[in-house]
């Protein structure tokens, strides 16, 4: 099969638009010219952190962003043409279900700013709304067909929310190790025989070994052997994140990670507030980008 990327890939995502307008800020849905400038100003701090740690020694292959055209398009064309690996998410933001941001004109979305991938964000239980997954399969799999012959490579974010919300912490951590990396292998079996192709897998992390295994063996499954699997943060703490990444690394077809909200949302939330600057903000995002490259790193070693 001609898919799949195996390569060293350390990203750095900020493609939330919801989660900035509402969350970060508190704007309306669909915010004035005012506020969208804030937001897209909020994007540029965390662009100026990968900058700065490139600067640190982060070396600039198999490194980049993932941001969204909305609010980080000049973003996306000037780290494109100063060669960074860039990501593009072609999803609407906040939605349950998948579907595309700007419709059946996605092609041309991702064409005009010529991402080395196209990211799509899905919510997929294979135990959970049957008709919702083949509605969403569908999507994905024209999506997939699109992208097969492009020099674009396809990035498959996987989120397996639960059926029933847990009702405690408790709860919750049993679902995450019990019964997630199952649903989650399922899921991609699923959506693999649905003819979706993705090149690389961003995952939720996982507790051990053993299911990180039994994810790139279901990714890597019938000859789709240069598949790559990356951690994806949940916007966990630090020590959590560490943890799942440390655990990644030392399984073959895990090649990085992709960690936001962890790298950045103290930073944002300070700078908002006038307690940090723009370039204290950037240097404190790039050194928590930095942690999870030599945490990665440092596992893959040992």
């Amino acid at each position: 099969m001609n898919i799949g990327y195996d390569k060293q890939l350390y990203i750095l995502p900020f493609d939330h638009r919801a989660t900035f307008v509402k969350t970060l800020f508190g704007f309306p849905e669909k915010p004035n010219a005012e506020q969208a400038a804030r937001v897209a100003a909020s994007k540029d701090v965390v662009y100026e952190g990968f900058k700065a740690a490139l600067g640190m020694g982060l070396k600039k292959d198999g490194s980049g962003i993932l941001v969204d055209e909305q609010y980080g398009s000049a973003i996306l064309n000037h780290a494109a043409a100063n060669g960074y690996c860039t990501s593009l998410c072609v999803e609407k933001s906040g939605q349950e279900e998948f579907d595309f941001e700007y419709g059946e004109d996605f092609p041309k979305h991702i064409e005009m700013f010529n991402p080395t991938f196209a990211k799509v964000l899905v919510r997929y239980n294979p135990d959970k709304d049957r008709v919702g997954n083949q509605r969403q399969a569908g999507r994905l799999k024209r999506l997939s067909d699109y992208l097969l012959p492009k020099p674009y490579k396809f990035m498959f974010e996987l989120l397996v929310p639960p059926v029933k919300k847990p009702e405690s912490p408790a709860e919750q951590e049993k679902f995450d190790r019990d019964v997630r990396p199952g649903l989650m292998i399922r899921a991609i079996h699923e959506l693999q025989d649905a003819g979706i192709e993705a090149d690389v897998w961003k995952i939720e992390g996982v507790d051990t070994r053993e299911d990180c295994q039994k994810i790139v063996a279901a990714t890597r499954r019938g000859g789709r052997d240069k598949v790559g699997s990356i951690v994806l943060g949940r916007g966990a703490g630090n020590d959590k994140v560490k943890e799942w990444l440390q655990i990644a690394a030392s399984v073959p077809g895990y090649i990085g990670f992709a960690i936001g909200r962890t790298s950045f949302w103290d930073c944002l939330t300070a700078w908002r507030d006038n307690k940090m600057t723009v370039p204290d903000a950037a240097k404190k995002i790039a050194e928590n980008y930095m942690s999870w490259v030599n945490a990665f790193e440092s596992a893959r070693k040992n």
